[in-house]
């Protein structure tokens, strides 16, 4: 959840704005609880997971686009009427979802970037002119972590629904796997029965 948090607050996702989350995993489900307790009027989700395209919509997602590369490029330059969003929270870490994020964040917006980079390069004179902001890294989740455990506990965020697979701790490499394979967005180990 922390994690999530912080790619909307990287990303300054303000009230009133538009945020695209690139990511269906754990993270990017929290990255839109996360934009739309900072108010995004709009929130697209990049998905291609039926299950989490579900639950992106729960979570406040106004918006699915199940399009990658350069159609989910195309897809959220219609959805924003060719201006690109304010805000986009890069949830991935690969080098197709930072092409997608700094081809589909506004002038002047900002991305917030959270995925671990794996082979990530950019075009930063394209970023220069376009007078766009990254800010990211790991996470600084301490220090959201009162507000995150005092919206839970009151049920006005619930990130718990990411566990969609309870298994013993014993089982835990099917645990992984079933994340890894995209048979699971979370799992919830069990101690003991």
């Amino acid at each position: 959840m922390g994690t999530g948090w912080y790619a909307a607050d990287a990303a300054r996702v303000t009230p009133g704005s538009t945020a695209v989350v690139i990511g269906d995993g754990a993270v990017g489900l929290m990255a839109v609880i996360a934009a739309k307790h900072y108010g995004a009027e709009r929130i697209i989700a990049m998905s291609r997971h039926p299950s989490r395209q579900a639950l992106a919509k729960e979570f406040g997602a106004t918006d699915i686009v199940a399009e990658r590369g350069e159609e989910g490029i195309a897809r959220v330059m219609e959805l924003t009427r060719g201006i690109g969003a304010e805000s986009v929270l890069e949830c991935v870490g690969m080098e197709q979802s930072m092409q997608q994020a700094t081809s589909i964040v506004r002038p002047g917006g900002m991305i917030g970037y959270v995925g671990v980079p794996h082979g990530v390069t950019f075009d930063g004179q394209k970023m220069f002119f376009a007078q766009s902001g990254m800010l990211g890294g790991p996470a600084p989740v301490r220090r959201f972590l009162p507000e995150l455990l005092e919206l839970t506990l009151a049920r006005k965020i619930q990130p718990g629904k990411v566990f969609d697979l309870v298994l013993p701790i014993a089982d835990v490499a099917e645990g992984y796997a079933a994340m890894d394979q995209r048979k699971a967005i979370k799992t919830l180990l069990t101690l003991g029965d």
